[in-house]
């Protein structure tokens, strides 16, 4: 609980010099498995990171990251994602923004034929991280 805390308040304090204050973000942290991680970075180069630019470009979000960590004991995981919304409204509709950008993308970019979860599993979420 700690380190969610502290990650919370250093992600919060790194956007908070050019964003709205009614902004909200999500973050993923990802953990890369069996050494993929070339397939992981192809997958969310390819697909998350793509659909997060149309999203920007439509103004469904305001801004996303794809950070890589040093794994370790108490940072458990690889890769943190995160996206960031204008507003309650965005952040409340966006599962069906994103739904739209999916379907329109033509499926899923792969690197091997190896299902995402072979390569990558979701240690952990934030939900809803107001900025101030």
């Amino acid at each position: 609980m700690k380190f969610k805390l502290l990650v919370i308040l250093f992600f919060g304090g790194f956007l908070l010099h050019s964003q709205e204050k009614s902004q909200i973000s999500t973050m993923e942290f990802v953990e890369i498995l069996n050494n993929n991680k070339a397939e992981a970075l192809y997958y969310f180069s390819n697909n998350w990171k793509v659909l997060r630019e149309k999203a920007l470009a439509q103004n469904d979000i305001t801004g996303f990251n794809i950070m890589e960590n040093e794994k370790s004991k108490e940072a458990p995981f690889d890769l943190i994602l995160m996206t960031s919304y204008g507003n309650e409204e965005k952040y409340l509709n966006r599962e069906k923004a994103f739904q739209t950008l999916i379907s329109e993308s033509g499926g899923l970019k792969l690197l091997n034929k190896k299902k995402p979860s072979e390569f990558r599993r979701s240690v952990f979420g934030i939900e809803n991280v107001k900025h101030h």
